[in-house]
């Protein structure tokens, strides 16, 4: 279905606010901008930046790219025969494969990197996201496996994964700072998923897969 004039226009506003805001948050530090500078610099109304946005750290970690249902869903969507571990190894892996903005694999994102890295705000607001992850993680791998209340393995797997997660952004941010290339640092988050699955174990890389699904039958 072709995208209707209303909702080309409401993507066209939202793009600009996020990139005037981006744009001051680098330029001047995220607490040193407020919501009424990046309305007025957007030719916006406040109003309009928070029927977009519900809070300023959407403008930089926005839901649908910096969702708490990430690893989750990952998950949800595996393939039949495949467990949680291997599914979310393999979309990371894609996503390196095609620079996803996702993994900050754009143009640009060097400097967004930096500002992020210096406001205690939206380091919070990661850190926060990376737990919240993990616990919609558990609470999916308790649910599909069946696990009973008090059992502490989906927690446990979910932990892990949640960590190896982390560990990704975390060697892309740092090979960002170093001013490498994105091609390069796809390759260099390639190995690093390699290095990793090759560690996890068994327990955890076989945990939660998937029933294939029956085969028809015959009519």
């Amino acid at each position: 279905m072709s995208e209707g004039l209303r909702e080309r226009k409401k993507r066209q506003t939202r793009q600009r606010i996020t990139e005037v805001a981006t744009g001051l948050f680098v330029e001047r530090g995220f607490e040193q901008v407020t919501i009424a500078e990046v309305a007025a610099a957007a030719e916006v109304s406040v109003n309009t930046v928070y029927n977009y946005f519900q809070a300023k750290e959407d403008l930089v970690l926005p839901p649908e790219e910096a969702s708490p249902q990430r690893l989750a869903d990952m998950v949800r969507q595996r393939r039949p025969g495949e467990s949680a571990a291997h599914a979310i190894v393999r979309c990371l892996r894609d996503e390196a494969r095609r620079r996803d903005r996702k993994l900050g694999l754009t143009r640009g994102f060097g400097r967004v990197f930096d500002m992020m890295r210096g406001s205690p705000t939206l380091t919070a607001r990661l850190e926060a996201l990376g737990q919240e992850m993990t616990g919609a993680l558990a609470a999916v791998l308790a649910e599909e496996t069946g696990a009973a209340p008090d059992d502490l393995l989906p927690r446990v797997i979910a932990y892990q994964l949640g960590c190896m997660h982390s560990l990704v952004y975390a060697e892309i941010g740092k090979r960002v700072a170093a001013g490498e290339d994105f091609d390069s640092i796809a390759e260099a988050t390639l190995d690093l998923l390699d290095a990793v699955e090759d560690v996890l174990g068994e327990r955890v890389l076989n945990y939660a897969v998937r029933n294939a699904r029956p085969a028809p039958r015959p009519e």
